[in-house]
């Protein structure tokens, strides 16, 4: 489902999303905010779980077993 919103943005800012679009790099100018505020929110995600690592620590043991994977493992094989 979407939802159709009008939002306001400088015009240095629609000249860019038309620029986008004109050159074939996005289907709309909607595809260009869509890719933008999908970012964001895998950026805050992120930056989420990180706070959580730091405060909680590893939940798991896999560092060790990628630590030995690496010790063992060539890729050029």
């Amino acid at each position: 489902m979407t939802t159709q919103i009008a939002v306001r943005l400088p015009d240095r800012m629609v000249r860019f999303l038309d620029r986008c679009v004109a050159e074939g790099t996005a289907a709309s100018r909607a595809a260009v905010v869509a890719d933008a505020v999908e970012r964001e929110m895998r950026r805050r995600a992120a930056e989420q779980d990180a706070d959580i690592l730091v405060r909680q620590g590893p939940a798991d043991y896999l560092d060790e077993l990628v630590d030995w994977s690496v010790a063992r493992v060539s890729l050029d094989e």
